[in-house]
């Protein structure tokens, strides 16, 4: 069984018209929805094996937010520059290649193209997945290259305005 956690970054800062899309920091706010996200995350004792950022500030900040409060290990985070400019395919590509001693993986990046890459798996299809949105899906194989050509089944589709306010 795989478990795959794919993750829209948290909210960003548009204060800073002349930095590049690519460096553009997490609003405060972010950080605090965010929070809400690793308490509903900690509540249910999840924990990843391997983390894969796009290498954008945003993305990175809030892949580093999440390896914290899990107790993974920030020097492991891959970061990837590919995941940023990422169509799905270049997305499935990742799978490729990943050790199968990983038993779970979080991919953390951006959309439109974490949303297309959640519906390849969902049976109900989602529009948009918010900001610190997570989709959780599960994989009945024992490798990574597989979970394209396998039944999943999808654990939780989660966002900060789902949980109640802390």
């Amino acid at each position: 069984m795989k478990t795959l956690y794919i993750v829209r970054h948290a909210k960003s800062s548009w204060d800073y018209p002349d930095l590049p899309d690519h460096d553009r920091p997490l609003l405060e706010k972010g950080k605090k929805r965010t929070k809400k996200i690793i308490d509903f995350l900690l509540e249910n004792k999840v924990r990843v094996d391997y983390i894969i950022s796009s290498s954008a500030e945003r993305a990175l900040e809030t892949a580093k937010f999440l390896a914290r409060a899990m107790n993974y290990p920030i020097e492991d985070i891959k970061v990837d520059p590919q995941v940023y400019h990422a169509d799905v395919a270049k997305l499935e590509d990742q799978f490729y290649d990943l050790s199968d001693q990983f038993q779970s993986l979080m991919i953390v990046g951006h959309n439109p193209t974490f949303t297309n890459f959640a519906n390849e798996f969902l049976e109900n299809k989602i529009d948009w997945l918010p900001t610190s949105g997570i989709v959780c899906i599960e994989f009945d194989t024992n490798y990574w290259e597989k979970i394209f050509d396998v039944k999943s089944k999808t654990r939780f589709i989660i966002y900060p305005k789902m949980l109640k306010k802390s």
